[in-house]
């Protein structure tokens, strides 16, 4: 190892930083990675004496710079680096005024983490990394190491990882043709104002073959420069994997995880590709990406999905890509949303029922709201909310319904076609599942494991521990016996929390009763005329508070639950993280909805056998104009407040936040000693380091496939909800662009070729909208008894008559006692009322029995819901057959790339046997021209002597030996 060492003292080390930030100080080698740590030095204490009055520092650490080879001046092993100081302090006598003192716990742990970070720095070198380290000449601060991967080291890592990358053969894509390549022109054209300005490939009709890498085939692969070969998206990826493997002795480290975990390190990350914006004219993809794409005046334009891709890897670059396409979709489904909506409006003054609602001159005399002390009352009063419900529950509601399964179906269908054809493009169509390593804990678990089994005191078990660490075999593992603790836990975890969500919505139901009820008693007309509105509105907000608060309780939980589970792999942790935090967050989303949907008004009883909560509260009743009104109102408020609240408030300014908080406690925690080595302009791993670590895309999805269901679940009841989420998509995108760009450290690349288990639970979403839109049109809306009216019961086949149809009477003599209206103030005498149910008369033998018109309505409501059901699922599945999952055109250019490449090997093939055969050949005539010279100058000398006649070996005997 060449090292130079630099005194702290003497200055310039910071000087010599690379200008761009993005280089080691010889401006040649690039950082590929960084690793983050504080550092604390302790203080040597002193023998008090004139010459030195004051404690004095140790002397500065020095900066390092390593060019990864192993030659010479390898660090020393911890024990050895004792002895030296040991036997330092004895053979110098000018340290005699030095004290031996005792560490105290802070500087012991201080000293493990600095002799753990030496180690495993020690160990990247001999992986073949170069590092370059800051110096430590302060009492404490922040200190970066930076990471160089060379040619050998980025070669012998993309084969092992089985990189594709690009070869020299490029072939020709099959264009559409026909009118199919017509409209895709007229498309191209109409929407070339709507591009990005970014790089692209000139000739857009050819691609580049690419192969895993290969060290004994490098002569097929596009190599004009080693540096530039692999990206630097490759570059930090590769090192990522080197980082992730590395162990270390003390503490039985598995890797970066674990020492990041174990606060040796703060952070690991590669850089950013600089500034995004700032004076300089210098263009790089983070510049470009944040002007083209990560900015709200580009809201018009299209993602550029490649760069996205190339910058960020193909994980990200799906999302962004499923993001798109979702938004897209979102725009019919609006269009057609809108048109409902208009409906509604246009045929409101045509509607019969509400018009007789709101007929004075029918006085349906209604019985009280609640009892003693409030009064009769005409259902005319409670005409506004009638004709508002008429908005939104009409027949068109049904058609939208059938419009959005299908929708759905479509969507994802296209989402498959879309991921396949970015899969060949971007060469992930023959990717096999990488073999993970194991998760820091899943090791340590499985290394307690082994060493309760071998029975080994602590005392010796060290040594033993880093040799078990290594010797585990595939056999070995975590049995469902020691994760039982942690699945019993999240059993009964998840179902505490799940009752916990429940009980959050009850006590909103009680909140509604008692708020009613209290409202009732009042003296002022006002109040008592707009409780209904009051109460809503106020259990609306109060519902969507406790909402966002559970949610933030639930994400937290979840990733707790998640960790005692110990999953083994990274994929298999995000899998159950992902499918707990839905649970949760779906159950907590959707209970107050599901109550307001299917429950309320049903357990309400009928006058003079009421349901009673505690005794002395009524349940509460749907609006006159049916609940659907009140379902859109919630589900409204509850997806507008968690879109403008959680998913825009908090993505922008908790980032923020943290980035100030982390900033102000690294100035904090730092001395103001005079620096005279502190560069005036921050490099780009400083920079970088202030940003928010990026942490998954979990969240990003979870928001999104929550806004999914808003959208299908419910959309029987609320039209408008793809318009809202439409809107709220276009600000998302460039929202979590510009997280992406400016807010967050730049995350490691992860190739995957499809979105994993989102895709199942968008199906499953998709599925669960029909069941849950036949039931809501079924039993929530007034669609079906109004079906029945007209055909049924409707003496000229019209809606006349069907309010008078779907109330019944009640004798108010029959009252309880102490429920009775006290001092009314109703116009006339009251002997009978009316309210809302399909019930025998008083008159009747079996009164307030249910009468045969509800036994005929619940019989066509579940009619309707088995009909509803099969025929949507009919349609989705025609749909889906008819869509095929691959696109024509890219299975028949899958197979043209596996015949051009089988092309290419055998050309390649023979051109390098062809060389060979040339290299013999050559040889061979070299040979034999050196044997006649010879022959030559032997004649001269004798001319009597002659070559025996002999056998030569053929040419392809020769080849055949080499």
């Amino acid at each position: 190892i060449i090292n130079n060492y630099v005194d702290g003292t003497q200055g310039g080390a910071r000087d010599k930083a690379s200008p761009s930030g993005l280089h080691f100080r010889d401006s040649k080698r690039k950082v590929d990675y960084v690793l983050a740590y504080h550092y604390r030095r302790r203080l040597a204490r002193h023998a008090p004496s004139a010459a030195s009055p004051e404690p004095m520092f140790g002397s500065a650490s020095a900066a390092l710079v390593s060019n990864g080879s192993t030659g010479k001046g390898r660090a020393e092993p911890r024990q050895q680096q004792q002895d030296d100081g040991q036997r330092a302090v004895r053979e110098w006598p000018g340290l005699s005024g030095l004290e031996v003192v005792e560490l105290s716990p802070l500087d012991a742990l201080e000293e493990e983490r600095r002799l753990q970070r030496e180690e495993y720095e020690h160990n990247l070198l001999q992986a073949g990394l170069e590092i370059e380290k800051d110096p430590e000449n302060k009492s404490q601060g922040l200190s970066f190491v930076r990471i160089h991967a060379p040619w050998q080291v980025l070669s012998r890592e993309a084969e092992f990882l089985k990189i594709k990358m690009p070869t020299k053969k490029m072939y020709e894509i099959t264009e559409e043709k026909g009118i199919l390549k017509t409209l895709n022109e007229i498309w191209c054209k109409l929407t070339e104002p709507l591009q990005p300005q970014v790089p692209h490939q000139e000739n857009t009709k050819m691609k580049t073959l690419s192969y895993p890498f290969s060290r004994e085939k490098i002569y097929l692969y596009n190599i004009k420069d080693k540096d530039t070969f692999f990206d630097n998206a490759t570059r930090s990826r590769i090192v990522r994997e080197i980082l992730k493997r590395t162990p270390t002795k003390a503490r039985n480290s598995m890797g970066i995880g674990t020492l990041i975990a174990n606060n040796v390190y703060d952070a690991a990350y590669p850089l950013h590709d600089g500034e995004y914006e700032g004076q300089n004219d210098d263009m790089n993809e983070r510049k470009l990406l944040y002007q083209e794409w990560a900015r709200y005046g580009v809201f018009y334009k299209f993602q550029p999905i490649d760069l996205i891709r190339k910058y960020f890897g193909e994980k990200i670059g799906l999302y962004f890509a499923w993001l798109g396409l979702y938004t897209e979709f979102l725009i019919p489904s609006s269009v057609v949303g809108i048109i409902v909506f208009l409906y509604g409006c246009i045929t409101i003054e045509s509607d019969i029922p509400s018009k007789e609602m709101c007929d004075q001159r029918n006085a349906f005399t209604m019985c009280p709201l609640c009892d003693k002390f409030c009064d009769y009352w005409n259902l005319s009063s409670a005409c506004a909310t009638a004709r508002a419900s008429h908005l939104f529950d009409n027949p068109a509601t049904v058609f939208f319904s059938i419009f959005m399964a299908l929708w759905a179906t479509m969507f994802l269908e296209q989402w498959k076609r879309l991921q396949m054809r970015l899969s060949y493009f971007w060469d992930l169509t023959g990717l096999e599942e990488e073999e993970e390593h194991p998760r820091p804990e899943y090791e340590t678990k499985l290394l307690q494991k082994k060493l309760k089994k071998k029975n080994i005191t602590t005392e010796n078990s060290n040594e033993v521990r880093y040799s078990l660490l290594f010797s585990f075999n595939e056999k070995e593992k975590l049995t469902w016996s020691d994760r039982m603790p942690g699945y019993a836990a999240n059993f009964g975890l998840i179902l505490f929390m799940i009752m916990l969500t429940f009980s959050a919505v009850f006590g909103v139901i009680v909140y509604r009763i008692t708020t009613a009820a209290a409202l009732s008693f009042s003296t002022n007309e006002t109040t008592r005329s707009n409780v209904r509105v009051t109460v809503t509105a106020t259990a609306v907000i109060l519902n969507l508070v406790v909402v966002l608060i559970l949610d933030e309780i639930y994400g937290a939980v979840a990733k707790w639950l998640t960790e005692i589970e110990i999953p083994k792999t990274e994929k298999t942790f995000e899998e159950r993280l992902i499918l707990k935090a839905f649970l949760l967050k779906f159950v907590n989303s959707y209970a107050s909805i599901f109550y307001v949907a299917f429950f309320k008004g049903r357990f309400v009883g009928r006058p003079g056998r009421y349901v009673y909560v505690f005794e002395s509260y009524r349940m509460e009743e749907c609006a006159p104009g049916g609940c659907l009104m009140e379902l859109c109102i919630q589900l409204s408020i509850i997806m507008l407040g968690k879109q403008l609240i959680q998913n825009n408030l908090f993505e922008i300014g908790i980032p923020k936040l943290k980035k100030l908080l982390r900033k102000l406690k690294d100035e904090r925690t730092e001395l103001k000693e005079m620096d005279s080595n502190q560069s005036k302009d921050p490099q780009q791993w400083d920079l970088d380091y202030i940003l928010e670590p990026f942490t998954g895309l979990t969240p990003e999805y979870m928001e999104m496939i929550i806004q999914f269901g808003f959208v299908t679940l419910f959309v029987a009841s609320f039209p408008l909800a793809p318009l809202f989420a439409l809107l709220n998509n276009i600000i998302e995108v460039r929202l979590d662009a510009k997280k992406f760009v400016t807010e967050l450290r730049r995350p490691d690349t992860v190739r995957e070729k499809d979105i994993g288990i989102w895709y199942n639970i968008l199906s499953g979403i998709g599925k669960l909208s029909v069941i849950i839109n036949a039931f809501v049109i079924a039993v929530t809306s007034d669609f079906i008894p109004r079906l029945m009216y007209q055909y049924a019961y409707s003496q000229n086949g019209t809606m006349h008559g069907f309010i008078n149809h779907t109330l019944s009477y009640f004798n108010v003599s029959q009252l309880k006692a102490g429920t009775q209206p006290e001092n009314s103030l109703f116009a006339q005498e009251v002997s009978f009322c009316r309210f809302k149910d399909y019930r025998e008369p008083p008159w009747s033998p079996h009164q307030y029995e249910f009468s045969k018109q509800y036994w005929a309505v619940l019989s066509a409501r579940l009619a309707f819901v088995i009909l509803f059901q099969n025929l949507v699922m009919f349609l989705s599945v025609l749909v889906d057959w008819m869509i095929p999952d691959i696109p024509k055109d890219i299975s028949e250019q899958i197979k043209k790339e596996k015949t051009v490449l089988v092309d290419f090997f055998l050309k390649e093939e023979h051109e390098k046997l062809k060389l060979i055969e040339s290299f013999i050949a050559h040889d061979k005539r070299k040979r034999r021209s050196g044997t006649k010279s010879k022959r030559a100058r032997a004649a001269s000398f004798s001319q009597c002597h002659r070559s025996p006649k002999g056998s030569f070996t053929s040419f392809s005997s020769q080849h055949t030996v080499v």
